[in-house]
């Protein structure tokens, strides 16, 4: 429950302040604040009280937030003062959906994300074989759409550089891969294999392979690159969690996560190294598991576990997204489809009657009209006295490409839709092509989505995306790219978000996203204390100005882990 600011007050701030969801109910708030928040702006996500001079916490949960003068009593000789330095703090921003370890891997192997050509690409090979201690060279993060070759790269490209030892360079979307002739040979794919189901490799006229592999394709290279020691993994998630708070992001909402690594991460908070709120959906083949201790909380609500990720299709930019009707670029594809009815099915089921969320990657039209069939029939199979959970709040991760006439039904099936709105600011520059005009219409559609009714959580897909709150909050309010464009022709501008909705997509949304909308997504007298810090006022500055915005401060449970540094 919600103490309000009256209430507190009224009980001389002595009144109890529960957050039964996580299962920590502070004996009575304090009459001291252990810290106080001030001289700065302060957004508190509130319609009743929008803006407040001073927040002050306790017990990591915010014990009042409103005037100075009204608050000096809380002030003790023991409460730290954290001067704003008229920065402008907001509830804490959450990425609905990201990827913590590729973000950490992303710090500690061959990052591609700026790479600007294949020339360029190569270049980066060549610099990377000079470590003779690389049995295989692994990177990630390229994206051919804005290239001078405008092409995908092949084998032959990199064979140019190294042709000894295999090179595996993951696209950012992490839906294709690029390898050389090393590669492929040492993954036992040649001209004559067959595509797997839900995979491609892609072929020149003259059906030779080309290097790129797409989808399930990609599962024998990644067997070849390796994973981690749990020991390296330990690092690799504290890397992406630093990153990620450094952002601007007080949570994040984890996207296929082996369960045995939820251990790392309760590890990782109980060493006070996890500077974030964690919500892990995790990998299929982990379903008993998730089942089995749905809702999972760990380190005093720090990580919580209980969803699932599904992939019902693949990536816009490789043509695996499944359309219903063929690519506008390629007439001969629809796409491919990585689920099938009887998976979802036996899926759905048992996850309405244990009591597991949901997350199902969906971005082509088809894919979300499949998911939507297939989650409408699981509800008509089990009724809401079966289930475990009445409202299960499923998600359809990414929701990018959507039939208008399916628009409702999220609506009316009560699903969340979970969107990253720098997907439609990179992806304007090719999206035209591959769709065709006629199907932009219900491309990237987040205002229709919430006037529908629906819920729409927002988040940056990191490390596909660069992972920046501020980019996020940018992209959604202004809906054109870095530079400022976009063709008003073609690119429905109208479906950029005025700032308070954009707020709620990263505050108050998420939280209902992971069933904890009674204690985060607003700065209020019994919720969590968790707030974001920017250098200037995202609810105010001009459009164009939001793609100048730093973090400068991020607040978990009432303590600062993360400040920029003078430079930063």
């Amino acid at each position: 429950m919600r103490l309000t600011l009256s209430a507190c007050l009224g009980a001389g701030l002595l009144a109890a302040c529960a957050a039964p969801e996580t299962g920590q109910t502070p004996a009575a708030v304090p009459a001291q604040a252990e810290r106080v928040f001030t001289d700065g702006t302060i957004h508190t996500g509130l319609a009743v009280m929008p803006d407040a001079e001073m927040v002050a916490v306790a017990q990591g949960r915010v014990l009042y937030a409103g005037s100075r003068e009204n608050g000096e009593a809380l002030i003790g000789p023991g409460t730290e003062i954290v001067d704003l330095g008229g920065a402008v703090m907001v509830p804490g921003f959450t990425d609905s959906h990201a990827h913590l370890i590729g973000v950490g891997q992303r710090e500690r192997t061959l990052n591609l994300e700026d790479v600007a050509s294949i020339a360029e690409l190569r270049t980066r090979v060549a610099q990377a074989a000079q470590d003779a201690s690389l049995d295989v060279i692994a990177g990630r993060g390229w994206i051919e759409t804005h290239w001078p070759e405008d092409r995908f790269p092949t084998a032959a490209d990199l064979d140019a550089v190294e042709a000894e030892r295999p090179v595996i360079l993951t696209r950012a979307d992490g839906h294709a891969l690029v390898a050389n002739t090393a590669a492929l040979e040492a993954a036992g794919v040649d001209d004559a294999t067959p595509d797997p189901d839900g995979g491609e490799i892609l072929r020149d006229a003259d059906g030779r392979a080309t290097g790129m592999i797409i989808d399930t394709a990609m599962a024998p290279f990644r067997a070849l690159v390796g994973q981690p020691t749990r020991e390296e993994k330990v690092e690799i998630y504290a890397a992406g969690a630093r990153v990620m708070a450094s952002h601007g992001w007080t949570g994040v909402h984890d996207m296929s996560v082996p369960y045995e690594d939820v251990d790392i991460l309760a590890q990782l908070a109980s060493e006070g190294r996890l500077p974030l709120r964690v919500h892990v959906s995790a990998n299929p083949e982990d379903y008993a598991d998730v089942a089995a201790r749905a809702p999972r909380v760990e380190a005093g609500g720090r990580v919580q576990a209980r969803a699932v990720k599904l992939y019902s299709d693949g990536a816009l930019g490789s043509r695996g997204a499944a359309l219903i009707q063929p690519y506008a670029d390629a007439p001969g594809s629809r796409g491919l489809l990585l689920l099938n009815e009887d998976e979802a099915a036996a899926m759905m089921d048992d996850a309405l009657r244990d009591g597991v969320q949901l997350a199902i990657h969906a971005i082509g039209d088809l894919g979300n009209r499949l998911t939507l069939d297939w989650i409408e029939a699981a509800y008509a199979r089990v009724p809401e006295a079966e289930r475990a959970v009445a409202e299960p709040r499923w998600r359809i991760e990414h929701t990018q490409v959507i039939s208008p006439a399916d628009l409702p039904r999220l609506s009316e099936l009560g699903l969340i839709a979970s969107m990253q709105p720098s997907h439609a600011i990179g992806d304007l520059h090719f999206a035209p092509q591959r769709l065709g005009a006629q199907r932009l219409s219900g491309a990237y559609a987040w205002r229709d989505i919430i006037e529908s009714g629906a819920v729409l959580a927002g988040g940056s897909d990191a490390p596909v995306e660069r992972g920046e709150a501020r980019i996020e909050f940018y992209a959604v309010a202004v809906r054109r790219d870095l530079d400022g464009y976009a063709d008003p022709e073609t690119w429905h501008l109208d479906q950029a978000l005025d700032r308070e909705t954009a707020m709620k997509i990263f505050t108050v949304w998420p939280a209902w996203a992971s069933f904890r909308e009674d204690e985060l997504g607003t700065i209020e007298p019994g919720m969590i204390a968790d707030f974001s810090v920017f250098d200037r006022d995202i609810m105010s500055v001009p459009d164009l100005e939001l793609r100048e915005v730093r973090p400068v401060m991020t607040v978990v449970d009432g303590a600062v882990v993360w400040r920029a540094q003078q430079g930063d």
